[in-house]
Order: structure tokens, then sequence, then C-alpha cells
């Protein structure tokens, strides 16, 4: 059975039509337009129509970045876009004739990670994405834990740093200001308007393009400069202690790193690792958990929530 998976960010909205293997058969990306819930659901039903020409689909899966409801049917918060308390499946279930079900993005592409990709074979992993914020999934005992609310895993809104930096949900300190690709950003911007001479590179880059951007950044990461792979040396420190901490909690075999920031590979993952053992509870008398990268990176969202909404009407 086909099944439609939609992944709305706060850049960008995904659409696939997938098949029961995990197989993306086709696909469709549109900007999100942020700051308007309305035309958020229309753009999302023309996405729908769209990938429809290429096949049936039994339902449609939509990873949302916010807090979803027990029910799945509603967004009750979303720190980067203008969801407060939104109805997002009745809203687009008036404008298709299919089932509609609605996740968390992070936990979609956690559970696409544990069905076809870095988690296969595992019972207990957790997941965690970075990119415009920090999210979050749990399996455990091959089931997604989402809560008594519908709203757990919310690994980027941990009070990570004692009155630390202002945060979108109204927080201070959340684990997001420090280990998101956005954090990533306004640290290497940081470094530029310091004017020290790691910050070149960077500095040159931002002359060129006109504005210094996560692009940016990644190509300085990959041409290997001192100032960005400090910067994201830092990000990676943060998240590491931050893994030590949900490991001591949650016990899982395998850590996933996932979102846009993971692009960068083992730059990003071996000084994670390095952070988490030098913080891990025990160490040398437990079990070390596997660190991996996320293999299907951009479509885990979409395959997620595809897989997650064909199970939700088998």
């Amino acid at each position: 059975m086909h099944a439609l998976g939609i992944d709305i960010g706060g850049t960008k909205i995904a659409g696939a039509l997938v098949a029961n293997d995990g197989t993306i058969l086709a696909e469709t990306r549109r900007p999100t337009p942020a700051a308007d819930s309305h035309q958020i659901v229309e753009t999302v039903a023309e996405m729908i129509a769209e990938l429809r020409i290429s096949g049936d689909a039994v339902a449609v899966g939509v990873a949302a970045a916010g807090f979803i409801d027990a029910e799945r049917a509603n967004v009750v918060y979303s720190p980067n876009l203008s969801w407060r308390n939104e109805p997002l499946k009745a809203r687009i279930e008036a404008k298709v004739d299919l089932p509609v079900f609605i996740e968390n993005d992070a936990n979609a592409a956690g559970w696409a990670e544990y069905r076809y990709g870095a988690g296969r074979g595992s019972k207990h992993m957790m997941m965690l994405t970075i990119g415009t914020g920090v999210g979050g999934a749990i399996v455990t005992d091959g089931e997604l834990f989402r809560g008594g609310f519908g709203i757990g895993a919310e690994f980027g809104h941990m009070n990570y740093m004692p009155d630390g930096l202002d945060c979108g949900c109204g927080q201070r300190g959340c684990l997001e200001q420090y280990g998101s690709g956005t954090a990533l950003l306004k640290s290497a911007k940081q470094l530029v308007a310091s004017g020290a001479a790691t910050s070149a590179r960077l500095a040159q880059l931002e002359k060129d393009a006109g504005e210094l951007t996560g692009a940016q950044v990644y190509q300085a990461i990959t041409e290997g400069d001192e100032g960005a792979l400090a910067c994201l040396t830092n990000l990676s420190n943060h998240l590491g202690r931050a893994l030590a901490s949900l490991a001591a909690l949650l016990d899982p075999e395998i850590a996933v790193i996932g979102g846009g920031v993971s692009a960068v590979g083992d730059m990003l993952l071996d000084p994670i690792r390095e952070s988490y053992l030098a913080h891990l509870p025990a160490r040398g008398f437990r079990p070390e958990l596997q660190l991996k990268q996320a293999e299907l990176v951009n479509d885990a969202g979409v395959v997620g929530a595809a897989d997650l909404a064909r199970a939700s009407v088998a």
C-alpha cells in the first residue's frame, strides 16, 4: 500500500509518495509560508493533489515541526512556526479525501531511521535531529514513545543551561540554543564579528555572498577551515554532553544523528562521541551506545510520516 508523506519544516515543505518498503516513488517541495497557518494548509493540499497523480495512496502522514497532542490531531505549539493550538488534521482532511495522520517531525524521522535506516535491527533507539532546531525521537522495544500528552522526546527543549539563552519556546537555556544549526550559524557570525584570525575564511565567504548563511558555514567546514571547525566542535561538545545525560535516562542501544547539520558526517559525530564518553556516568562499567549518522537524511520525515499513516489505517 502506498501512502503520502508531508514534512512541514521551518523553511520548506517536502512531500512524497512512499511505497510500503520505504521507497520514494514521487516527490515535490515548496517553501514554507511560515507566518501564515492558512497558507500552509493550502500549500499542503496542493502538494497532496500533485502527488496523487503519480499513484494511489491509502492515507496522508504529516510530519509537523511542533508539539503534537496525544490524539495526533492538533499542533499545540510550534516554536518556529505560527501554530498555536492548530487543528491541523481537521483542516487538511477538509481539503483532501484521505485519512490524515499528524506526527511530530523528529518522531517521524526517527521512525523512518528505525524502520529503514541507521536504526534497523535495534529495539531501543533514540535520534537527535540537528537542523533549524534540535528534535528528538525515542523508540523503545519497537514502539515509538510519545508520552502521556503526546509531546515527549522534545530533547531540544530540555533546560540544558540554567538562565541561558532565550528560546523560541518561551524558556531560557534550552539545548536548541546551543546544539542546533541555528546555533552553529550564530557562533560563526560571532566569530566573524570578533575579527579573530581564525575568522578569515568565513569573513571572505560572507563578503562574497553578501551574508553568512548555513551554506557558507558548511562550505568552510568541508574545506577544513579552522574557525568553522572550532564552531562545529563547540556545537558537538554540547550535543555529546546532552547525549550522555539522555543515555543515563533512556539507555538506548543506538543514537542516530540526523538533520541538515549531520551532512558533515564524522566531523560532527567524532567530537559528539568524545564529549558523550567524557560525560557518561559509570563509564567503563556500562555498555556504550552506538552513535550513527542518519541514512535517510532529508527523506526521513516524509518516509516516516507515510509509514506511520499507513499503519494507522491498516
